[in-house]
């Protein structure tokens, strides 16, 4: 080196090679490297560290920890509230008409065989949606700047569908995000969409393997590719003689989410954007509180029916969203989104509401109180309701879990202040502490401020009891499997593997049920794990009976440190092929998630 006169010869050294590590790290992320890919090439060693080659020696962000980031004030924004998607009928849909098998001329892609129940296509008794996943800029706060993202139709939340029991749905997902070639920065612009909790058939499933892209020679109608998601909306048991066409209604679905679940990419993808709400109604659960069908629950409905979409998030010093992509542990945020708003405020009438809660992640878990210490009162388990509501003073959410909770300000001043908290405590993407903070030391989300000039009629109930719960009948059960969450070779596996595309882990035959252990055995790290398909129940959780917001159907098994938890499952109705993985995201891109097949 040559330094001025009196300047020590490894002045700036740090400096520079901070800069290489930065550079590097920012080549290996604009080159579309999955974490596999760097284990592959000797860049990434077990516990999440680049190796000291080409100035990579530091851990993730830079090269004196990670990224914080910049301050915001909270409870400058209101909540936003998606509006509910206008379904379309047939003739507004662009592009070419729906068919059975995929239409590869057309521009079809990510559909390796044709929809199972194309019986039930009618395009006079369904609803169609088209989905454009395309680069939007989004404001996460008005004192940060515009953060580009990936978006359904440009809006975050995505399109909120409100569906209906035995009325299907088809959802068009189109492709226009910037070509693999083009793509800088996190993420793989080749998504595929899944429906989270649907009981759907194989081939709309959103399996990781289907992906779709952006067509760069414009050589469709739409753009880019695209695939049609056929719903049948139909509750599990429809093709069950002893419950006829309209299955077991005790099966039937609530709230649900649909999000990207490319391969390797799938935390990358939804950090950037890609996810929408999926509601569905029935005869019981209308929609309507002014119902006078006796029948008819009455939940909080209209205006009163609001959607709440936890994400944490990190920013960059430049304030952009930011990405670890080599934390291998699981990534939180340090800034708490609600529906896309860091720490807004809301104002509510005094009457009740009821609040759709949802976790998309990354990794992290929350447990919520409200700040003046009210009950609330817990109507669902993921996207499927109690057998009764459950008056609490918490709940708690892993990743990907949902709630449909009822908050009543009925009783509270106008001008009355209360918050949402997370007592959670929860230091890195491991999973939670354990600890569950005091109300004052929890963190703020969001600001409910009752307002007396809003109108407060209330016509809504809550009844007794939802629908009871379907047995779990040993006597169906044809086999039982485990497997076990862990750590093999530097990464994430299942009964020590990584997840193979081109391995069936499990093979379980139409209309019958199995007994499926989840267990853990990575050590310090919890599991959200997600099972595709049809919910289980749980018989047990470390050989105890399981608490009682788990005394339900359910499709997350939030996986303490080293638990066992047993689950019953079915699968009915359609064949094909699923995945299994955790729903901290960040495991799952790394690789831990197995693919069965549901046979004849």
């Amino acid at each position: 080196l040559t330094t001025p006169k009196g300047v020590h010869p490894m002045a700036g050294w740090k400096q520079q090679m901070t800069e290489t590590a930065r550079k590097n790290r920012v080549e290996l992320v604009d080159a579309k490297l999955s974490r596999r890919d760097l284990f592959k090439m000797g860049l990434l060693t077990s516990s999440g560290f680049l190796v000291a080659k080409m100035g990579l020696s530091s851990r993730a962000a830079t090269a004196a920890g990670s990224v914080v980031s910049p301050p915001t004030t909270p409870w400058l924004e209101e909540l936003p509230i998606p509006p509910v998607a206008r379904p379309l009928q047939l003739t507004e849909v662009p592009g070419p008409a729906p068919q059975q098998l995929c239409n590869e001329a057309g521009g079809e892609r990510g559909r390796p065989d044709g929809h199972q129940y194309w019986n039930h296509f009618d395009p006079d008794n369904m609803d169609f949606y088209v989905n454009d996943n395309r680069p939007a800029q989004a404001s996460w706060h008005r004192e940060l700047p515009l953060d580009d993202v990936w978006l359904f139709n440009g809006m975050f939340p995505g399109p909120r569908i409100h569906a209906k029991v035995d009325r299907p749905v088809m959802v068009r997902y189109c492709c226009n995000l910037p070509s693999l070639a083009d793509h800088k920065g996190y993420g793989r612009p080749t998504p595929t969409t899944h429906l989270h909790n649907g009981h759907t058939e194989s081939e709309s499933d959103g399996n990781p393997l289907d992906m779709i892209e952006y067509s760069r020679s414009g050589s469709t109608e739409l753009g880019g590719y695209w695939k049609d998601h056929f719903y049948l909306n139909k509750r599990a048991g429809f093709t069950d003689p002893k419950f006829g066409p309209k299955g077991d209604i005790r099966e039937t679905m609530s709230t649900m989410w649909y999000h990207d679940h490319c391969l390797d990419f799938t935390s990358q993808n939804v950090y950037r954007g890609n996810m929408g709400l999926y509601s569905m109604f029935n005869e019981f659960d209308t929609g309507d509180e002014n119902d006078t069908n006796p029948a008819a629950w009455r939940l909080p409905s209209g205006a009163f029916d609001v959607p709440l979409v936890f994400h944490d998030r990190v920013f960059d010093p430049a304030g952009k969203g930011y990405f670890d992509l080599f934390n291998l542990d699981g990534i939180i945020g340090d800034k708490y989104t609600v529906n896309g708003k860091i720490q807004p405020f809301m104002r509510v009438a005094r009457r009740k509401y009821r609040f759709r809660m949802l976790n998309i992640g990354t990794s992290r878990f929350y447990n919520f109180f409200l700040s003046n210490g009210q009950s609330m009162v817990q109507c669902s388990h993921d996207g499927n309701m109690l057998p009764k509501p459950l008056v609490v003073k918490n709940v708690r959410f892993s990743v990907a879990n949902r709630s449909d909770m009822i908050i009543d300000f009925s009783k509270l001043a106008s001008g009355t202040v209360l918050y949402l908290v997370n007592c959670q405590e929860q230091t890195d993407g491991r999973g939670p502490t354990g600890k569950i903070l005091p109300l004052q030391l929890g963190t703020k989300v969001l600001k409910f401020i009752v307002d007396g000039t809003l109108d407060a009629t209330d016509n809504s109930r809550i009844p007794t009891k939802f629908f009871d719960l379907p047995p779990v009948n040993r006597a169906e059960v044809v086999t039982e499997r485990t497997f076990v969450f862990d750590r093999t070779n530097g990464g994430w596996s299942v009964n020590g593997k990584q997840f193979d595309e081109h391995v069936i882990t499990a093979s379980p035959r139409q209309n019958t049920a199995e007994i499926w252990n989840i267990v853990n055995n990575s050590g310090g790290w919890m599991h959200p794990i997600h099972v595709h398909f049809e919910e289980h129940q749980i018989i047990s959780r470390n050989g105890k009976t399981p608490p009682a917001d788990e005394i339900a159907r359910e499709d997350v098994v939030w996986l303490g440190h080293g638990e066992t938890v047993k689950t019953f499952r079915r699968f009915r109705d359609f064949t094909g092929r699923y995945v299994t993985h955790c729903h901290n995201v960040v495991h799952e891109d790394h690789a831990m998630m197995f693919q069965w097949k549901i046979v004849p």
